[in-house]
């Protein structure tokens, strides 16, 4: 039987398909079974099949090259974005059309070699950070069911983090593509306006919009990005950027005053930033306290200021022709851009302030990053249903400016193998400054890490991989041990090889290396179970190193397993 992790990492994918141990069609079959399984989290608008799958895979080179660098990296489209005819409804049956083309990052994540695995549920017309705006049900947190999954690019965040997908793209206009991934323990990279092409996206504010990319780590995020960037002729929006490569800032800023936070666990969400906090001032990078109001300002403005009118201009005609088909809360929200104070001497008054933002915010950020959560706390899907106006504008407490400012930002978890109730900063930087935020989240998201030694079943390939890459663990090499060990068959369920160091008669054992951040070390040891433990294990080179042990009483009863050879080669 096949072994799949939980989640899909490229590192995984590439390295499986280059063993021969996968192909693409066995990962669709699997995403497919799991789309199945997950299909009361409405995460799907288009689900996957194998009708629609087997033509990209098709279309694959005979073997990865330099020309297709995302060769069987499965991907998940948020459905306000065009996938050649796949039917687009933006969360509304009544606005479908079939698109004769490629929204132009999916076109070249296509000719990249990655396929498209399906269209992904959203907040109606990308109008909500909460996930739950939509006639095709609300979709649940990949943690914890009952929670939101964040919005508007709900159903994309989850399919990557119930591993349905290694990567999806979103769309963030007001925080839709870096909300979800902190509510799902995930990477969201939202670039600099134009950075990526708008074209082939439904609008939300046309002037605002960004296209994003969801992900299990920075690398991927990142692959990703320089795969789809680049200026689109054929895109208005688009601007010309140089390729961010990463490095660090002359100093990373942080707000003066006290952040606030909400919901049902405000205090856990608290602790947690004070976490990321000690962490960011450890990291060697000069700290600047710097007064927030002129973001909040900013923010202020998105909706509750002109902008409004833009998404009605984009939808208006629609809703008004198809009132009683938009969801309730999505028509109230769009209606309130037809309102009659947004006039036009309103709306330059406004371009005007937030041009006066813009030249501060370069001065503040010059050479420099801003720090803030990425949300201020969560809610169940039943309080948001109870009060949707109001959670929906806190989630959007750290990040309503960055758009109307020009930011790019990332969105990383302040966790590995997040728990229930994840939490996650966002670094923002100026629109050419995308190797800035680049560098900041390599560096905070960087970890001491050990190298551990695992036998039999928690080899790569085997069952029990997964307790190891859930935590972060990524596989090095297969190599032996010095030759003093001997393997016993274990009374467990399923058997397992136990390993014990031996005076006399020993043999090398072949085992696999894996190196874990230090901190998820702990966790590690919490999931084995006795007679299992972890101790050090000399390898063949000498170089000793911790791994799976077992202790010795249970050899006294036990099968020596020793000479197997599929232990021993």
């Amino acid at each position: 039987m096949t072994y799949f992790p939980a989640k899909f990492t490229f590192a995984w994918l590439r390295s499986c398909y280059e063993s021969g141990e996968v192909t693409p069609t066995m990962v669709a079959e699997e995403i497919i079974r799991r789309a199945e399984k997950y299909e009361a989290y409405n995460i799907w608008i288009v689900k996957p099949k194998m009708s629609m799958l087997e033509k990209y895979i098709a279309a694959l080179p005979v073997i990865p090259d330099s020309n297709h660098p995302l060769w069987g990296i499965p991907f998940a489209i948020k459905d306000n974005i065009d996938l050649e005819k796949v039917p687009t409804t933006a969360a509304c049956k009544d606005y479908e059309y079939m698109p004769k083309e490629n929204a132009t990052v999916v076109a070249k994540l296509i000719a990249s070699g990655a396929i498209p695995v399906g269209k992904t549920n959203l907040d109606q017309f990308a109008t909500g950070l909460v996930g739950t705006r939509s006639p095709y049900g609300e979709v649940h947190n990949a943690l914890q069911p009952e929670l939101i999954s964040g919005g508007s690019s709900s159903g994309s965040a989850v399919a990557v983090a119930l591993g349905m997908a290694a990567f999806s793209l979103g769309t963030d206009t007001a925080g839709s593509g870096r909300v979800p991934a902190a509510l799902n323990c995930l990477v969201g990279y939202k670039p600099a306006l134009g950075a990526w092409s708008t074209k082939g996206v439904v609008p939300a504010c046309a002037s605002l919009d960004s296209v994003t990319v969801f992900a299990n780590n920075l690398e991927d995020a990142q692959a990703v990005n320089l795969s789809v960037r680049g200026f689109d002729e054929d895109c208005c929006w688009s601007r010309k950027y140089a390729v961010p490569i990463g490095k660090l800032p002359k100093k990373i800023c942080l707000a003066k005053d006290s952040m606030k936070f909400y919901g049902p666990f405000a205090e856990i969400y608290k602790q947690k930033w004070y976490r990321a906090l000690d962490r960011i001032r450890n990291m060697g990078i000069e700290i600047e306290c710097i007064d927030y109001s002129i973001f909040q300002k900013a923010a202020a403005l998105l909706y509750n200021g002109p902008w409004v009118a833009e998404r009605w201009e984009g939808l208006g005609d629609f809703v008004e022709v198809n009132r009683e088909k938009v969801f309730p809360v999505t028509e109230k929200i769009l209606r309130s851009g037809s309102n009659s104070e947004y006039t036009a001497v309103k709306l330059f008054k406004a371009m005007h302030k937030i041009q006066e933002y813009r030249a501060l915010i370069k001065k503040i950020l010059k050479d420099a990053v801003l720090v803030m959560p990425t949300a201020g706390g969560t809610f169940t899907r039943e309080q948001v249903r109870e009060n949707p106006i109001e959670t929906n504008s806190q989630m959007g407490l750290y990040t309503n400016h960055c758009n109307l400012l020009d930011l790019c930002a990332v969105a990383v978890p302040t966790e590995s193998g997040c728990n229930k109730i994840p939490f996650g900063i966002t670094i923002f930087g100026l629109a050419d400054s995308e190797n800035l935020i680049l560098g900041t989240a390599r560096a905070f998201l960087k970890k001491e890490a050990m190298k551990i030694a695992v036998c039999g079943l928690h080899k790569k390939g085997y069952p029990l991989e997964s307790q190891l890459v859930e935590l972060g663990a990524m596989y090095l090499e297969s190599t032996r041990t010095a030759a003093c060990y001997k393997l016993y068959e274990l009374d467990t369920i399923p058997a397992k090889p136990g390993m014990i160091k031996s005076v006399e008669g020993g043999e090398s054992i072949a085992v696999d290396i894996y190196e874990m951040p230090i901190e998820n070390f702990g966790k590690l040891m919490l999931r084995i179970s006795a007679p299992l433990c972890l101790g050090m294990v000399e390898l063949s080179s000498g170089e000793n190193v911790a791994g799976f042990l077992c202790e010795d009483y249970q050899t006294a009863k036990a099968k020596d397993i020793t000479t197997y050879r599929a232990f021993t080669l």
